[in-house]
């Protein structure tokens, strides 16, 4: 499947929520997302600028494969996912496979959605509690999500194409 995304930076969640609310979005999930982020000794997977994440959402477990894109203003991946009954023994599972984790996080959530675009409201707790929170805004094409972007009062040049580190990386020096 394809993800198509951006993040916009230090919103004013109340004011973009209440207009989503307004549009009839839907409250999809709240709460507590971990990610561990794997690769090879070697780097491979990330040298080549892919991820392999495994995520617990709530009780909810996924394995994630993203292979990037090369857009440079939205985030476009290829994205192959599958549900693991128990995040644990999955864990495991990849490090018996030679995967080490290399990245450990956790933020607060929350998730709505309007006419299949998904709006994810993300603040990060523990270690990187310094990002401030952002909206993620995730369509099914790179016109319905300008289209919701500008419907929210964004501009193009709000939207970030950023994954993890790079928001790391930006905070990090802004501390």
């Amino acid at each position: 499947m394809q993800e198509i995304e951006v993040k916009i930076l230090e919103i004013n969640r109340k004011e973009v929520e209440k207009k989503l609310l307004s549009w009839g979005a839907v409250k999809k999930f709240e709460g507590i997302i971990q990610a561990l982020y794997f690769d090879y000794p070697d780097g491979s997977i990330n040298k080549v600028k892919n991820t392999l994440r495994l995520r617990k959402e709530g009780e909810k477990a996924v394995l994630t494969f993203k292979k990037h894109g090369k857009d440079k203003k939205v985030k476009v991946c290829e994205e192959l996912e599958v549900s693991v009954s128990d995040f644990e023994v999955m864990k495991q599972i990849l490090e018996a496979m030679g995967v080490k984790q290399w990245l450990s996080m956790k933020k607060q959530r929350t998730s709505y959605s309007l006419d299949g675009t998904h709006f994810e409201f993300d603040r990060y707790v523990d270690k990187y509690d310094y990002i401030p929170e952002f909206v993620e805004i995730e369509a099914k094409d790179v016109e319905t999500l300008y289209k919701m972007v500008n419907k929210l009062g964004f501009t193009k040049e709000d939207c970030k194409p950023w994954g993890v580190m790079k928001l790391i990386k930006y905070y990090s020096k802004n501390e």
